[in-house]
Formats: structure tokens, sequence, C-alpha cells
């Protein structure tokens, strides 16, 4: 099968799985919304993940969806509060949560996501007190990450060190854990798992740097999202602190000036022009080389198709 038909299989058998996840019609207030976020059209990538490293040995396929779908789950948990905490009303190109019903709706059903996922895990046949305190653990990452994320907000004394610690928590995490998971399942040295999940956060932190050069320069149709919100509400992006500690005086006049309108092409233009797009464009090529050099020694049967997902990563435009 080729790579792309097989992504393409993954990802309608885990939109397959979440629909058959069964959910009671009532109360309507909490499953209703729940509902909603299921039937989103997600990339997926976290459980397609889950699948490609379980593909390395013989694993128990309906335990592999399962951690897949809980993988799924949680990333989804953590979009529904991220969305909120972060006053945005697209995701994927349909409104989010708080925004189609209210915050209470939201955060209630992001909490029902999380208890299914869990629920998930504690179904598993095999090992699942290890699985399930890998994954609680890698949960707790995510919100240190998205605390240090809103921490960090409007302060112009955070560092490229501060910002790729938050992001190897935020994003790096839960695609470590994609990836490590599975070899915890089939009970493999902790090296290998170590391994696995190093390969993951450096995927993460190649995808969240990639991510936000697609804020400024992706597709706004493709993205599903206006672009440039994250400069207006205060984050600090690779690119702002680059803009911030090598331009100050222009990058402060700049964002003085987008707080009067809509200062896309000016911001494309600036980080074009002082060749802050191509930094970062090098350091998200340094992280996704850093994934593939991780999993190099690791005996598996499947490497190639690791390293194409981290070249599916490197090359996604939205």
């Amino acid at each position: 099968m080729l790579f792309n038909d097989l992504i393409n299989f993954i990802r309608k058998e885990v939109n397959r799985g979440l629909k058959k996840i069964p959910l009671p019609k009532n109360p309507k207030y909490l499953y209703d919304p729940i509902r909603f976020i299921l039937d989103g059209s997600g990339k997926r990538f976290r459980p397609i993940l889950v699948h490609l490293s379980g593909r390395s040995s013989e694993t128990d396929p309906n335990s592999l969806m399962k951690i897949a779908l809980a993988v799924e789950l949680v990333h989804n948990f953590t979009l529904v509060h991220d969305d909120i905490m972060d006053n945005d009303y697209m995701r994927h190109g349909k409104p989010t949560v708080h925004s189609k019903w209210d915050n209470s709706t939201a955060i209630l059903a992001g909490d029902g996501i999380f208890a299914i996922a869990q629920i998930l895990l504690c179904s598993l046949p095999n090992r699942a007190n290890k699985i399930c305190q890998f994954f609680n653990q890698t949960t707790l990452e995510l919100c240190e990450g998205q605390a240090l994320d809103k921490q960090f907000e409007n302060d112009l004394n955070i560092t490229q060190e501060q910002y790729l610690e938050m992001v190897e928590k935020k994003t790096g995490a839960l695609l470590g854990a994609c990836a490590a998971l599975p070899a915890i399942l089939n009970n493999q040295d902790k090296k290998t798992i170590d391994q696995l999940s190093q390969f993951g956060k450096a995927i993460g932190k190649g995808f969240q740097v990639h991510d936000d050069l697609l804020e400024i320069y992706g597709d706004p149709k493709k993205m599903g999202k206006s672009l440039g919100s994250d400069i207006r509400e205060g984050k600090q992006t690779i690119m702002v602190i680059k803009a911030r500690k090598e331009f100050p005086k222009e990058w402060e006049l700049i964002i003085s000036n987008s707080r009067e309108g809509d200062n896309l092409s000016v911001f494309r233009d600036f980080f074009k022009n002082n060749g802050i797009k191509r930094e970062t464009e090098l350091l998200a090529k340094k992280y996704f080389s850093s994934a593939r050099h991780s999993i190099k020694n690791i005996k598996i049967s499947n490497i190639n198709e690791l390293n194409n997902f981290v070249d599916l990563i490197e090359k996604r435009t939205f």
C-alpha cells in the first residue's frame, strides 16, 4: 500500500472509530456539543502516528485503536479549552464550541471528552495501568504547556529557549506519547520507548515552529481561521521573539500600528525582508531532522513509514 493511501485509510478508520463511540442522547447539554466535536474534520495526525508506531511490531489492532482514539480525544479536549482561553471563534473552518454554545457548555464538553478517553484506556486488556500512567503524565505536561503559553502572553522578556520549553510540553508531549504508547503496550524496553518519545517530541517542536509560519504565511481558507491573530493577542511566537530581540524599535512600531487594523501583509513583509522567516524555516527543519535521527538506530521494520510521516508534517500547508 502506498504511504498516502495508508494515511487516508488510517484517517478514515479513526473517523469511523470516533463516530462509533457510544454516546447517550441525554443530557443534550453535554452530549450534543461532544457529538459536534467528534464530527469535526481534524487532520488526525496524532492517532495516525499511534498506528504507524504500532505497525512496527505485532500489535493488537483493537488495543491500538483504543489508544489512537484516546489521544485524539485528549487532543480535542485541550483544543476546546484552549479556544476559550485564546478567544478563538473558528476551528477547522467551524465555529468553536464556546462560540456555538457558551463557555460553560464548552468546559463541560471538554471534561466529558477527557473522561471518555480514560474509559477507553482503562478497558485495554494488557498493561492498562502503565499506559494510563504515561497518558496522564502526558496530559499534565499539556496543561503545563498551556499554562506557560498563557503566562508568556505580552511578556516581552520571554526568550527563544523558554518558548521551546513551552512547545515541548504543549505540542511535543502528546506526539511523543503517540509514538511511545504502542511500545509500552508491546512491553518493549525502556530505551526504545524513550527513543520513540523523543522522536515524537522533536516532531512536535518542528510542528509548532512550522505552525507559527503558517499562522502568518498560510492560506486562511485551508487553515480554517483568520491569520495573524496570535500576534494581535500578544502571543510570543518564535518569529515575534526574534523580531523583538533583533529589531526592537521597528517591531514596537509595527505592533502599535497593528492595533489599529489588519496588518498581516506588514507582518509578512517584515519577517521576510529581515530574514526572520528564513531563520524560522531552518529551525523547523532542524527539529524534523532531529526526529529522523532519533529513530535511526531503533530496530523496527517500518522505519520508512515513520520517516514518511515526518515528511508529511514538514510539508503540510494547513
